[in-house]
């Protein structure tokens, strides 16, 4: 089973909402699609559902062209992150719900639920309704509606999002389980890159209506293509600066040069470098580290780690570190960065050299 879609683009009363895009979600494999709000994530879900109708391109699924098919006739389920359940009726019927619609046999139906309930640890509350259980197990009983169809392709708009952190995180272990066990090419939606990483599989990441990059989730992290894509799979956002390559040397501003060598043997010019917050550090992590002084703006401590905003001349970094970090607005302090977590992009943001550490990826 293959979703493909072939420049596929979306326009709304003269607006762009999807600018053209072509993907190839293969059977069996997780797919999440990443990205600030509005960046097209509902948009290009509602295309692959059939909920709207591309303005260009084809939507072809197991090599048929699908694209003016009712989403009745297409054999999608879609989970949002509102709890949508049937008030009125049991976790039971709930999921029976669309087996009977399709008008299935009762043997069936009772097969059917009884697994896909065995599934998503919700056989316990099969005789309860939807207001007697946790946030958890309500956004459980929509998923497990969503399942017991058979359906190829599972859509999940953002579906942890109205949750509690610890609901959330409960979840975000049990879906990869729910996915292997399930066979279906799954897309989840989410604005959080660590929720990203931690489901894995591949990753489209957006940005005003565009995918910038798709491919396995570790490597669109580690290996961005361009500023867009970096600044996208970054919590908090990756840090930039100017540099300057100038024969054997790479400046980041007037006083902090490291050699240009390895990675850094591009072509001399105007580059701009961008690291993340984790990559930053209080303390020297090794010799070749750069010394950046800076000054702190106001630190978050979050308990076992630190937000530390500073300035560096014209920019604005964020430094996520270890620990209760207590620091004064206007204190200078050295932040330290080792060369090897350092890319660069050039003039038009496309990447001109990955961090090294990142080579392997």
């Amino acid at each position: 089973m293959v979703l493909e879609l072939q420049s596929v683009s979306r326009m709304v009363e003269g607006r762009v909402h999807i600018h053209p895009t072509s993907l190839t979600l293969q059977n069996g494999t997780m797919n999440v699609l990443l990205g600030p709000t509005l960046s097209g994530k509902t948009s290009l879900m509602r295309l692959m559902a059939g909920l709207d109708a591309p303005t260009t391109g084809r939507i072809l699924w197991h090599g048929e062209d699908v694209t003016g098919r009712r989403v009745q006739d297409r054999g999608v389920a879609m989970v949002y992150q509102q709890f949508i359940n049937y008030p009125g009726l049991s976790v039971y019927e709930n999921i029976a719900s669309p087996l009977r619609i399709l008008g299935r046999p009762k043997d069936e139906v009772d097969r059917k639920v009884r697994e896909t309930a065995e599934m998503l640890h919700l056989t316990p509350m099969l005789a309860r309704k939807p207001l007697e259980l946790s946030g958890g197990q309500q956004q459980r009983c929509a998923l497990a509606r969503a399942l017991v169809k058979g359906a190829g392709l599972v859509l999940l708009d953002e579906p942890l999002a109205n949750l509690d952190y610890k609901l959330r995180e409960e979840l975000r272990v049990e879906i990869p389980r729910i996915f292997e066990a399930s066979g279906a090419i799954f897309v989840y939606a989410t604005t959080e890159p660590e929720e990203a990483l931690l489901l894995g599989g591949n990753t489209a990441t957006l940005w005003e209506g565009r995918v910038t990059q798709f491919g396995p989730t570790p490597r669109v992290y580690r290996q961005p293509v361009d500023a867009t894509t970096a600044r996208v799979f970054s919590d908090p956002p990756m840090n930039f600066t100017s540099a300057l390559k100038q024969g054997a040397r790479l400046a980041f501003g007037q006083d902090v040069t490291a050699p240009a060598e390895g990675n850094f043997a591009v072509a001399d010019g105007a580059y701009m470098a961008g690291f993340r917050a984790n990559h930053l550090s209080l303390h020297r992590p090794a010799t070749s580290a750069l010394d950046l002084r800076c000054k702190v703006i106001v630190t978050e401590i979050t308990g076992a780690q630190s937000f530390v905003h500073v300035s560096h001349g014209e920019d604005r970094w964020i430094a996520l570190v270890e620990g209760v970090q207590v620091l004064e607005p206007g204190q200078e302090v050295s932040l330290w960065l080792e060369p090897r977590h350092i890319y660069l992009f050039d003039a038009e943001g496309r990447l001109a050299a990955p961090a090294s550490y990142a080579e392997a990826a």
